[in-house]
């Protein structure tokens, strides 16, 4: 293999940036098979080494290799995710197998195993000498180092390496197939929600859509080859543009092609993966999928998860059913007399302006991205953790229109991180938000971190700013919230580095920075008119009081995805086979939500089986509950800030000092103990969603 391949030799660039300008296509699949040759070379050596086993010359050996194979996929799965051509999805489909048997090769290699083995019954004797190209005291090499043998051991276990043969050949066969599916289940919605964008070839069906929005939908016509405009559909069934709709017919065409994507194909998939993954735990000796995964989270169990589902759920219904007779009354005093799921969330705009006298389209002319994100998101950051973020317009991304910014230490001017901002949709990215990372940082190899914040924003129209919504506003603070925990990690290993966290952890600290989308040390800094007019004060407390306004959908909606996930993972695989391959998924949704006492007319799940990326290829299957339990500790948190007096850089440096900077290489539920000063606390969680 030539070293001329890009991909085959670190980069030159600062921070080991890929040369996005170099880079192509055909270099993926040549990169990527001599990595996983080079792997596979060097975990054989670590195998069969003739040198009594050590943490040094074992486990950290195993966790300094694939430094190529790392490199190829980095690069790959971001642009596979952000800018998704055809050629790419082709390759990724092809990818994920050739993965899936690379893993399993090295996690079920019995020689490997051995040594790990004895590592971990030697601890701490075993550890050896370790070498790294940072500087870390003792006791943190140590202390992470007995971690890492410990967690090596725990995942060896969790691929299959303690299984009879038979075993883990079954093991080899489920995870190529649900490898596989899990692909095709993500190619398969993006395309076919790309198919079912509504076309609009009158303009007065659009009454009520701002201009700016009408500018992007046409321009999504042209780009598509048809006139007329053009409605693409973003990633929850209740979609943002039903707020703005007055005609209640194309309110109902956009809301059933939100339905219908992915069709009777993710169906069928979304069945053969939960029939997969409950055979899967079963081999591992665990009665259903969830209790598999979730025993390697921080809820523990699958109980412990629906009990706070469960505790949360009488209280949203009576506020969802509430909130309905309002909506249903505008709507009956508007003419409307068939109120459906459809007319939500333009009716609840219609309720927020009658009783706060607040219209969303209020807001936008303050919520200025450049604005919003420099002196807002960026600010607050910098504040509280000593940063400065500048950007770097001599790198570039890997779209023309992505932004890389450099992070640095604002006292010392020390290099941190490099943030990639990619915030424009495009018909080839993938649907919602979201953060990865290209290089995490580790000690190990001197490694610092390279991020990107991915956001599906429309585009203004050429010569216009973008304006934002204040969803959007503050999906900018959350997916930053994940960027930060990646920058300003501090660990040895890459393995522990970031948010290499358990789920129901990992969204903790990007909850808890959206609490400075609103905070009163913020939003006057960054919510600024073109004109340079503050956000005036009495638009910002009619925004605070119509904070717990809609509580109720949005808890509901989020609680009955939550249990369509759950009832896909807790069913054994006996009960997963015989639902058949006929299975009427929509009654088998209806009827989880039914035990769950979630049954809201007018309140659909956020996600349905047909288009729920997060658990059938995004990795969060058995885990969307992971939100939630997150906001436990994101509400106690910001409790803590405002003790402390707000955007305060002493509490961030204790906030970064805890949690931010530690990774995976803590007990996390310790570590937030020892941050707070005492357990989690629920009790700001059901005040925010007004639930108390």
């Amino acid at each position: 293999m030539s070293t001329a391949n890009p991909l085959l030799a670190p980069s030159t660039l600062p921070y080991g940036l890929p040369d996005f300008s170099v880079i192509r296509d055909e270099h993926v699949m040549p990169a990527l098979e001599e990595a996983l040759r080079r792997h596979s070379v060097e975990i054989a050596a670590i195998a069969d080494s003739p040198d009594a086993p050590t943490a040094a010359n074992t486990v950290v050996a195993l966790e300094r290799s694939g430094q190529d194979l790392a490199r190829v996929l980095g690069y790959f799965f971001t642009v596979a995710g952000a800018d998704a051509t055809d050629e790419r999805l082709r390759m990724e489909a092809e990818i994920a197998p050739l993965i899936a048997q690379h893993s399993d090769d090295m996690y079920m290699n019995p020689q490997l195993f051995r040594r790990i083995d004895a590592v971990f019954q030697a601890l701490p004797e075993s550890l050896g000498r370790i070498e790294v190209k940072g500087q870390v005291t003792a006791a943190q090499l140590d202390a992470e180092t007995v971690a890492l043998v410990q967690r090596y051991h725990d995942l060896f276990l969790r691929h299959g390496a303690g299984l009879a043969e038979e075993a883990q050949a079954r093991i080899r066969e489920i995870n190529a197939e649900l490898s596989q599916l899990s692909s095709e289940f993500g190619d398969n919605l993006l395309t076919d929600t790309q198919l079912r964008a509504v076309h609009i070839t009158e303009e007065s069906e659009l009454a009520g859509v701002a201009d700016a929005q009408k500018s992007f939908f046409a321009e999504t016509a042209r780009a598509a080859g048809k006139t007329g405009w053009l409605v693409p559909l973003g990633l929850p069934t209740a979609q943002p543009i039903l707020e703005q709709l007055s005609d209640p017919a194309v309110r109902a065409r956009v809301y059933e092609a939100s339905l219908q994507r992915g069709g009777r194909r993710s169906e069928q998939i979304a069945h053969r993966m939960a029939v997969l993954r409950a055979e899967k735990a079963t081999l591992f000796g665990y009665h259903t999928f969830a209790e598999f995964v979730i025993s390697d989270e921080t809820a523990g169990t699958p109980e412990a998860a629906l009990e706070l589902l469960s505790d949360l759920a009488p209280a949203a219904v009576r506020n969802a059913e509430s909130e309905r007779k309002d909506l249903v009354a505008m709507a009956e005093a508007a003419g409307d007399t068939s109120f459906t799921a459809a007319d939500w969330p333009y009716y609840a705009e219609k309720v927020r302006a009658a009783h706060y006298a607040l219209d969303s389209a209020m807001l936008k002319p303050y919520f200025r991205l450049q604005s919003v994100v420099e002196k807002g998101v960026f600010r607050a950051a910098e504040t509280l953790y000593g940063l400065r973020i500048v950007k770097r317009s001599d790198l570039v991304g890997y779209t023309p229109d992505t932004d890389v910014w450099e992070v640095t230490d604002a006292e010392t001017g020390e290099g941190i991180a490099l943030l990639l901002t990619d915030y424009f949709t495009r018909p080839t990215k993938r649907g919602g938000a979201w953060m990865n990372s290209i290089v995490d940082q580790n000690y190990l190899l001197g490694q610092k971190p390279i991020i990107i914040n991915v956001l599906n924003l429309t585009p203004a129209p050429a010569g216009e700013e973008v304006l934002l919504t204040l969803d959007e506003v503050e999906t900018l603070f959350h997916e930053f919230g994940h960027a930060l925990h990646g920058m300003l990690s501090s660990v040895v290993y890459p393995l522990f580095s970031g948010t290499n966290v358990p789920r129901d952890f990992v969204e903790f600290p990007s909850q808890f920075n959206e609490m400075w989308t609103l905070h009163e040390d913020t939003l006057p800094v960054y919510a600024h008119s073109a004109a340079g007019e503050t956000i005036p004060s009495e638009l910002v407390q009619k925004v605070r009081a119509a904070q717990q306004f809609g509580q109720g959908f949005a808890t509901v909606e989020y609680l009955a995805a939550c249990i369509i996930d759950m009832a896909w993972h807790t069913l054994t695989h006996a009960e997963a086979l015989a639902l058949g391959d006929d299975l009427d998924v929509a009654a088998f949704e209806r009827a989880a939500l039914q035990r769950a006492g979630l049954l809201v007319d007018g309140v659909a799940p956020r996600y349905r089986t047909r288009y729920y990326q997060h658990i059938f290829s995004n990795g969060y299957s058995a885990g969307y509950y992971s939100y939630l339990w997150s906001e436990v500790l994101d509400a106690d948190t910001v409790d803590w800030f405002n003790e402390q007096g707000g955007l305060v850089p002493e509490a961030g440096r204790r906030f970064r000092e805890k949690i931010l900077s530690r990774g995976g290489a803590i007990d996390y539920m310790a570590a937030y103990r020892d941050f707070r000063g005492r357990d989690k606390d629920v009790t700001p969680l059901l005040r925010r969603r007004g639930l108390v």
